[in-house]
């Protein structure tokens, strides 16, 4: 199965509505990813260990968000870019939540349920709302700072990749009471305390991310963005463990003027199935 077939097959699961014989298929390519058997190309073999690492729920979300659609390549209206972007990210959110409304991993109104489901919400900022889930922190993470939802997804894939010690695992989706489109996760609660801007500084750098902008914690590699990364989300534990619990990383385009030099793909190179496996 070549490229072009392979999306052909993600979309007409789209159209027909997400069957049960397409959600058996979304599954079979989910487990493909997860086994390296399907090569998505927007990723290195490295980052497409930490989608799989968010689990198969956050594999098949990123690749119906890459479905691209004959509106995705219509001209922005009135050259208005943010426009187009906007539409995009609706149009992806109506995907990930017809299926997940179809597999059954959808909230409604999250900030009404979630806090009878999981406990107490600890913290809100400008990304995500946090509940205590005793062990482990549950996030509803929004799309303010992407618009699109593959770019939140995305976001998911680096931090696991790069930070595995505070693995994000997709739980599900869901929208609040204003209609707010979010992405569920689970990550392992960290207790420690906190660096300095110096000492974070030189736990980036030895991972070979140089500084750019010190006013908003920026670092970066031609391959990859990290910002936000102040003294409140990375901790160092008792042990002296440091610990990245939260991040603004990204795939590090030419347009975020980081020095970045790679392309957001959804190219996948053939398909490979096993002896006497079916494409279905």
């Amino acid at each position: 199965m070549n490229n072009a077939d392979f999306w052909s097959s993600i979309n007409s699961i789209i159209a027909d509505g997400f069957t049960s014989e397409g959600l058996k298929t979304l599954d079979h390519y989910a487990e493909l990813f997860i086994n390296g058997r399907l090569v998505y190309q927007r990723f290195s073999p490295f980052e497409q260990h930490g989608c799989a690492a968010g689990g198969a729920t956050h594999v098949i979300a990123s690749l119906l968000a890459g479905a691209e659609t004959e509106s995705d390549s219509d001209p922005a209206p009135n050259g208005n870019e943010f426009k187009r972007e906007v539409k995009r990210g609706a149009q992806q959110a109506e995907r990930i939540e017809r299926w997940a409304r179809a597999v059954g991993c959808w909230t409604e109104r999250i900030n009404d349920s979630l806090p009878k489901l999981l406990g107490e919400q600890i913290a809100e900022g400008g990304e995500a709302v946090v509940y205590d889930h005793g062990a482990t922190l549950v996030k509803a993470i929004g799309l303010d700072y992407f618009i699109l939802p593959i770019l939140a997804l995305d976001r998911i894939t680096l931090h696991n990749a790069y930070f595995p010690e505070t693995t994000l695992t997709v739980l599900g989706f869901g929208r609040t009471a204003d209609g707010e489109f979010k992405i569920i996760v689970e990550q392992p609660f960290i207790e420690g305390s906190h660096l300095s801007d110096g000492e974070i500084a030189d736990y980036a750098n030895k991972m070979g991310f140089k500084l750019i902008n010190p006013r908003n914690w920026t670092y970066a590699t031609p391959e990859v963005y990290l910002s936000d990364l102040h003294d409140e989300n990375v901790i160092r534990s008792e042990k002296g463990n440091i610990f990245v619990v939260d991040c603004d990383i990204r795939i590090n385009i030419p347009e975020l003027k980081a020095g970045g030099t790679r392309t957001l793909t959804t190219q996948v190179n053939d398909v490979k199935f096993g002896s006497g496996e079916s494409q279905s």
